[in-house]
């Protein structure tokens, strides 16, 4: 017997999109050929990355409940979304949806520091480091506010005015050398980090450009995404006794 109950299936995993007009290149959250399995869309209507990023994003919280529980009608069993900067969002999405969220990279922070040796620490890059507050980080799951520095590519020429100002047309090679430039000044300026989170989701396609530069792991929502999924849709492994993968050898 099967029983129904969804809309769609197999695509659980559903996205909470920022309303942009800039292109999103392969490894962005917002490009669906990014994932290795289907996911669904719902864009919030007037969530732009500048109200979301640079002002309140909490005035916008009914908007993106109601655009969950709408992935969750179509058959989601999990949700995320494409701004870092939701993790104010956190704990008013995940009471209002019957489903597991994710809302921010950031949430990562704790679990990449329990990773390192005490005397490392997780540092984060952001787009806008002027606007990332201890209280994202507070409802991201940090504990330690004081033991995560905080780096950003405001300085930089391209990549967060191109983003937060939503230019439809983008220089992505500067975007690359901003994201290169960010990752300098962490490894020279604190030699105790010992891994990096991106928070802004439209890093990934840089995330190993991070890493070539800093040597150190690098965190993205990409990897974070990957991992929620696979809580959602466990890999099967079938039970084949004949297969010399089964073991012992």
């Amino acid at each position: 017997m099967v029983y129904g109950g969804k809309s769609v299936y197999g695509a659980v995993l559903g996205i909470l999109m920022l309303e942009a007009r800039f292109p999103r290149i392969f490894g962005d959250i917002g490009n669906a050929t990014t994932w290795s399995f289907p996911v669904q869309y719902r864009v919030v209507k007037g969530a732009s990355p500048d109200k979301v990023v640079r002002q309140d994003p909490m005035l916008l919280v009914d908007d993106f409940i109601a655009a969950a529980n709408e992935l969750v009608e179509s058959g989601c069993d999990g949700i995320t979304t494409n701004c870092g900067f939701l993790a104010l969002t956190q704990e008013r999405i995940s009471k209002a949806v019957p489903v597991p969220v994710a809302t921010s990279s950031l949430m990562q922070i704790p679990m990449v520091q329990a990773l390192l040796a005490p005397d490392k620490k997780v540092a984060v890059l952001t787009i806008s480091k002027n606007t990332l507050t201890p209280a994202h980080l507070r409802a991201a799951g940090v504990k330690n506010l004081d033991e995560v520095p905080i780096f950003g590519t405001d300085e930089g020429h391209t990549f967060t005015r191109s983003i937060l100002d939503d230019h439809e047309a983008i220089d992505f090679e500067a975007c690359r050398q901003d994201m290169i430039d960010a990752a300098r000044q962490i490894v020279e300026t604190d030699r105790d980090v010992g891994a990096i989170v991106l928070e802004c989701t439209n890093m990934t396609p840089y995330a190993l450009d991070v890493r070539k530069v800093t040597g150190l792991p690098v965190f993205s929502i990409h990897s974070f995404v990957n991992w929620f999924h696979q809580g959602l849709i466990p890999s099967r492994f079938p039970l084949d006794l004949d297969d010399p993968r089964s073991g012992p050898f």
